[in-house]
């Protein structure tokens, strides 16, 4: 199997279909030096990504246009070529939010359509302009949500053409079968993006997604950074695994090619963050080998149930 980034897609159940490589763009505000996203999204784009992740609480969107627009000036793409994903945030799942606040997204990227809107996590905060509303002491005010409502709003969007496809992240089966079993379902969810990797390979969300055509996009395919302040540092990394980097030596790749490739070899996409050039173009070079079964099995045992992101929100 020869692949490549830009033939290589994975079809929607609404007719669109995926690239199954992508560049994650999720970043801290405080930690990020301004325009390192700006540059990463071109670097990757003129790399041959055509699948940027972004969101809304990444605090970079505007970069994220800005490096669209401006390789779209340079004649280096078109629109259409580009996929992106944008996120509907906690405190916007109220129904009357949901349009308004992709349509905030939408400026921000100065774009006219999203390639995929997603409800970001299937539990809701506080409405209003904080992001991460807390009480007194501490702990996150949460706000009673209609997961259908906010769904039957995004479907609005998807008939408005603001966004071409919707779907969800973070949703376990009985959430996704919430919407799926919803009384006049007009769409169901064409994706759910979750955390996978050969630590935590999600085998029956997997199943379970494939047997109603919900794309698995797989975040931190790679582990995660060791950030303790979101990660759960005491996980062993995924990247210093023997079997990844025997692999790898076998193939002259590194153990972080050989993760992603074995995502991408049973379907599911995977959306890889870096800010840093020599690994955006490494990223990419998955597409010139293939997995042998043996070593597919080999992978899937490596299976720990290891979460890094632990959403202890």
């Amino acid at each position: 199997m020869n692949l490549t980034a830009e033939s290589h897609r994975v079809p929607l159940s609404d007719g669109n279909s995926i690239p199954l490589l992508g560049l994650g763009t999720y970043a801290d505000p405080q930690k990020t030096p301004k325009g390192s996203c700006l540059e990463s999204v071109k670097i990757a784009i003129d790399t041959g990504y055509r699948h940027i992740d972004g969101a809304f609480v990444y605090f970079n969107e505007h970069e994220v246009g800005q490096a669209i627009r401006e390789k779209i000036a340079e004649g280096k793409i078109k629109r259409e070529d580009i996929f992106y994903c944008g996120k509907l945030w906690n405190t916007c799942h109220p129904p009357e939010l949901v349009r308004p606040t992709l349509e905030k997204t939408l400026k921000i990227l100065q774009l006219d359509y999203v390639d995929l809107y997603i409800i970001e996590l299937p539990m809701a905060f506080k409405p209003g302009d904080v992001i991460y509303p807390r009480d007194e002491n501490g702990k996150f005010i949460y706000h009673e949500t209609d997961l259908c409502a906010t769904w039957e709003a995004m479907e609005a969007c998807k008939d408005a053409g603001l966004a071409k496809s919707i779907g969800v992240s973070n949703f376990n089966r009985r959430q996704l079968e919430m919407i799926l079993n919803k009384p006049g379902l007009k769409y169901k969810p064409v994706s759910n993006q979750v955390e996978c990797h050969p630590y935590f390979t999600q085998p029956k969300l997997l199943e379970f997604c494939r047997q109603h055509d919900i794309v698995i996009v797989g975040y931190s395919p790679l582990g995660t950074s060791r950030d303790e302040t979101w990660v759960n540092v005491s996980s062993p990394p995924l990247l210093k695994d023997p079997v990844l980097n025997a692999i790898g030596k076998k193939y002259n790749k590194t153990a972080a090619q050989v993760a992603l490739h074995f995502n991408i070899q049973r379907g599911v996409v995977v959306i890889p963050k870096s800010f840093n050039p020599q690994r955006i173009r490494e990223n990419f070079q998955i597409f010139d080998f293939s997995l042998t079964e043996k070593e597919m099995k080999e992978i899937e045992a490596l299976n720990k149930n290891v979460r890094y992101v632990e959403l202890l929100m």
